[in-house]
């Protein structure tokens, strides 16, 4: 009787395992095959949602730059300890002029990512120690500090002794 209770139990358990791996989707599904729907000069806003639905992105400076995303990611093999690995990563890029016509549209998959150039040129913060706005946020931290000018006239008199 033990015998086959073990033999159910491990086909149950053996029937349930899926060698299928586990993929996680982000974003819009099958980006590739619905931004060659698109066509430049043609089509309109409506168009692009009814197509795409609503953008992932909107850019920070310009609200005519719509950007799609679509990540695929699955675990990898047992040896990485099960880390997550993204085998898609499709970004579509449309812009959008003041008619709400499409006017250019730019898709990058995984391979064009990994050969774009990040540039590392930093800004330089604007206050110097000789620039006006230095110089004018200094006098209006001493005159803060010191409103009267009380502290200036000890300060004289000191260094004349």
């Amino acid at each position: 009787m033990n015998k086959i209770l073990y033999i159910i139990l491990i086909t149950f358990i053996v029937s349930n395992c899926s060698f299928k791996p586990v993929v996680k989707h982000h974003g819009v599904p099958f980006l590739e095959k619905k931004q060659s729907q698109l066509i430049v000069n043609k089509s309109n806003k409506n168009d692009i949602r009814k197509i795409l639905g609503n953008p992932s992105t909107t850019s920070k400076f310009d609200n005519d730059i719509w950007i799609y995303i679509e990540r695929k990611q699955t675990q990898s093999k047992i040896k990485n300890l099960g880390k997550m690995k993204i085998f898609k990563n499709d970004v579509l890029v449309l812009e959008i002029d003041n008619y709400g016509i499409l006017k250019k549209k730019d898709f990058y998959n995984k391979d064009d990512m990994e050969n774009i150039k990040i540039v590392k040129a930093t800004t330089e913060s604007g206050f110097k120690k000789n620039s006006f706005i230095y110089a004018f946020m200094s006098s209006m931290r001493q005159k803060i500090n010191d409103p009267l000018g009380q502290r200036a006239k000890k300060r004289k008199e000191i260094n004349q002794r």
